[in-house]
């Protein structure tokens, strides 16, 4: 039996420990990058879980809450008198709108139909990468206004893809309109706010311009 560093059994590609310490004196090793270097790559990860379920929630309530307003108005208001929710400024009256929310694009029915379907298909794409609690109520919002919609143009007279929108609630000198109109007003304008900000669906933020040096 030979002891490590024997003239007999020492490999000369190992160095002992003596020539270990010459060698870390003579070559000091290579700083550490910074950290900073590491933390925007850290900053942009997806952080917390994915908010698919929030934003599906959000979309169910809006969309149930305009199906029953609308089966509720239709079975109770329409053909009868506008009901006074504050004097002449807020109204109740059934009205069916072939066009757009608040009434617009009366003869272009089916493109909106299109329309509203893609924005669906669209809002689904984005809830596979969906970190972002407010970007999920947002979006949710959204979609729910949609499907809201989307339904009538598919199941209302006088047919599909060409059913009539049911609309409700009339303000004096502006629209009338219903919840999945109002839904998706919200949604979009809290869509702008969160771009306004920087944030993204992801759960990441954009950092618009350069740090100042």
């Amino acid at each position: 039996m030979s002891t490590q560093g024997s003239p007999q059994t020492r490999d000369d590609a190992v160095p002992t420990p003596a020539e270990a310490v010459e060698v870390a004196v003579a070559e000091p090793a290579e700083p550490a990058e910074p950290a900073e270097a590491t933390a925007p790559a850290a900053a942009e990860a997806p952080k917390g879980r994915r908010r698919v379920g929030v934003l599906m929630v959000i979309a169910l309530l809006a969309f149930l809450i305009d199906l029953g307003s609308k089966l509720l108005v239709v079975a109770r208001l329409e053909n009868h008198a506008a009901i006074k929710v504050l004097g002449d400024v807020v109204t109740f009256q059934v009205i069916r709108n072939s066009g757009a929310a608040f009434g617009m694009g009366q003869a272009l029915t089916v493109v909106f139909t299109m329309i509203a379907s893609a924005v669906i298909v669209v809002i689904w794409r984005i809830a596979r990468r969906l970190y972002s609690l407010p970007w999920a109520i947002a979006l949710g919002l959204l979609l729910g206004g949609a499907l809201g919609n989307l339904t009538d143009r598919l199941f209302r007279s006088p047919g599909v893809f060409r059913g009539h929108v049911v609309d409700f609630i009339s303000v004096q000198h502006f629209a009338v309109f219903n919840l999945a109109d109002s839904a998706i007003v919200c949604g979009g304008i809290l869509v702008v706010l969160l771009s306004f900000r920087g944030s993204n669906p992801d759960g990441t933020v954009h950092q618009q311009g350069g740090k100042s040096e």
